[in-house]
């Protein structure tokens, strides 16, 4: 009995004596669809890069899963009685990633960028900006050229994301400082970005994991795959074709969401010798393409039934949706008879798809449909980056791309079809519809600025430099553990709150 005492004492003396184990940081996987374009919020188009920009970069604004807008960076923000002055309040505990303190200086410095910067997509966002002004450090004021509808709302994403003054000389995309919860540590082209907790960030303690691990896994089998075995713990974009089998997994939970935006196909319409082609030169061409395609089809064959057809920029239940352009039925004959009318019986034309299995058989029912009515498309398929990059340098005839949507219409449409919009990358012009859309802009009234709208439309209903196709229901998967996922209709992840148990 002594000796086993003794055995017992020298053991627990060990134990006492071995170094504690350090508790291993806890890592959050998320599954993205694509790999995101540059991580710098001034020149980035991706919807993807938004929801990394999401745990990497504070706004001024956010908007509620109801569309109010919140506070972030900006704590208060009021608007002169003739709309010409903005001012803002900001928060005096914010920090960027470098240590420095956010200020008015440096909200100043960011949005100057924004606003200037030769290849900024922001530019068009900002238009209305003349100067800013900051009497102290906590105090923003943006003196506008004419009054803005559409400014807080940009201010909720790209537009009002916040940089360090100090990065703004150097490479920002390769390693972006900016003030988020979240700091950047590195990113693998095609394959990971990883985010660190920021701990001095002043909302902190709302954010459990030490780490974000994003993933770009196109393949949506694999990323399901992934998702079930535990290498990821949620993903965004869970398939359509997936939802029910999804749902019946106890490991797993989904929560759904109807998008802001659109999906479509854009056309070059005058950006280089790309556009000149029958579908780029007469519009009776691309009435006939809108017209080969069965939207409600689409949607059954593709997307289980699940995804709304519509041919308008805004999101079903919109205010701005306008009930003169209902979703036209598929008429293949006059489809055939507008071909006739421009003078040619078959038209080829290429269609620039992303290279995911779900896009892949989308270009293909497309293709399928169009054939019927003397359009012979071929697909051409890569990663989302390089096609938005040839989309911008003119290098395409037909993009099958979407967009997440905004809370203000404007964010759905000014940029995609203006003349010197930042995303309109056919080159698409009409100075009617670029004047009807700048007019939008300084209406407050919603039944006046929709005449505006549904007066813009009727030029791009006929001219159709966007062929609008469906709304997208966003699903999301996780793992059943994660908790506090709270789902918004921008499509976003937000990491305040986030769990597992």
């Amino acid at each position: 009995m002594k000796l086993l005492s003794v055995l017992a004492s020298a053991t627990m003396l060990a134990c006492a004596a071995l170094p504690a184990v350090a508790q291993a940081p806890s890592t959050l996987r998320i599954g993205l669809q694509e790999d995101p374009d540059m991580l710098d919020p001034h020149k980035a188009r991706t919807f993807v890069g938004r929801i990394v920009f999401k745990g990497l970069c504070d706004k001024l604004l956010d908007i509620t899963p109801d569309l109010k807008l919140v506070p972030r960076l900006a704590t208060e923000w009021s608007f002169s009685p003739d709309g010409l002055t903005l001012t803002m309040k900001l928060r005096t505990d914010a920090r960027f990633h470098d240590g420095d303190a956010f200020n008015a200086e440096a909200a100043k410095a960011n949005i100057e960028r924004a606003r200037t910067l030769p290849d900024s997509l922001r530019k068009s966002e900002l238009a209305s900006v003349d100067s800013i002004e900051t009497p102290d450090a906590s105090t923003i004021v943006l003196k506008l050229k004419r009054p803005d509808a559409t400014l807080l709302a940009q201010l909720t994403d790209r537009a009002g994301m916040m940089l360090a003054p100090k990065s703004l000389s150097g490479d920002v995309a390769a390693k972006p400082v900016c003030s988020g919860p979240y700091k950047f540590v590195e990113r693998v082209q095609n394959d990971r970005i990883v985010l660190e907790r920021f701990k001095e960030h002043w909302e902190a303690q709302n954010y459990h994991f030490d780490r974000v691990i994003y993933r770009s896994i196109p393949d949506t089998t694999v990323r399901l795959a992934n998702l079930r075995s535990g290498e990821l713990d949620m993903l965004e974009r869970l398939a359509p074709t997936d939802v029910k089998s999804a749902q019946a997994d106890k490991a797993l939970k989904v929560a759904s969401i109807a998008n802001l935006g659109y999906q479509g196909i854009t056309i070059n319409t005058a950006n280089g010798d790309a556009a000149k082609q029958p579908m780029g030169m007469d519009k009776r061409v691309r009435q006939a393409l809108s017209l080969s395609i069965d939207r409600k089809v689409l949607s059954q064959v593709v997307f289980e039934g699940l995804y709304e057809p519509m041919i308008q920029p805004f999101n079903p239940g919109n205010p701005y949706v306008s009930a003169n352009f209902p979703v036209p039925a598929r008429d293949v004959a006059k489809a055939k008879a507008l071909l006739k009318e421009a003078g040619v019986a078959k038209v080829s034309v290429e269609l620039f798809v992303t290279n995911n299995p779900v896009d892949a058989q989308l270009g293909q029912v497309i293709q399928a449909m169009a054939a019927e009515a003397g359009i012979d498309i071929q697909i051409r398929s890569t990663e989302f980056a390089s096609q938005l990059r040839d989309q911008q340098q003119g290098k395409f005839q037909m993009s099958r791309i979407g967009w997440s949507g905004r809370i203000d219409p404007d964010g759905n449409i000014h940029q995609f079809v203006t003349s010197k919009g930042n995303q309109n990358d056919g080159k698409y012009s009409n100075a009617e519809v670029d004047k009807l859309l700048d007019e939008a802009r300084t209406v407050y009234d919603v039944a006046e600025r929709k005449k505006r709208y549904d007066a813009a439309q009727k030029f791009l209903q006929d001219e159709l430099p966007i062929v609008y196709l469906y709304n997208q229901t966003v699903f999301f998967a996780l793992r059943s553990n994660i908790s506090g996922f709270v789902i918004n209709p921008d499509g976003m992840i937000r990491l305040s709150g986030l769990k597992r148990s």
